[in-house]
C-alpha cells in the first residue's frame, strides 16, 4: 500500500473525516503533519500545494488535495487504485 502523508491540525473535522475514509478503505498508517503545532511545516504545505487549508493529503508522490478532493476520487472509484500503487 502506498504511504499516506496528511498536513492537519487538530481541530479539522474536514482532517478527521479524511482520515477516517482512508481508514475504511484499509490504510493503517497515516503521517501527520501538524501545521497548527510547526509554523514552517504551513509553509512547506503551501510550498508543496499552493493551498492554505488543511487537509492536504499526500498519497506516494500524487497530491490529492484536501477533503473534498479525497472523497470525490473515492466515489469516482479511483482511491484504491492510488493506494494499491496502480
Amino acid at each position: 500500500m502506498a504511504a499516506v502523508k496528511m498536513y492537519t491540525t487538530l481541530v479539522c473535522p474536514y482532517c478527521v473525516r479524511a482520515k477516517s475514509l482512508l481508514k475504511q478503505r484499509g490504510v493503517e498508517q497515516i503521517e501527520e503533519i501538524r501545521v497548527d503545532l510547526d509554523p514552517a511545516q504551513r509553509d512547506s504545505m503551501i510550498a508543496l500545494t499552493g493551498r492554505r487549508t488543511v487537509p492536504q493529503i499526500f498519497i506516494g508522490d500524487t497530491h490529492v488535495g484536501g477533503c473534498d478532493d479525497l472523497i470525490a476520487l473515492d466515489q469516482r472509484g479511483g482511491l484504491q487504485g492510488l493506494l494499491q500503487g496502480a
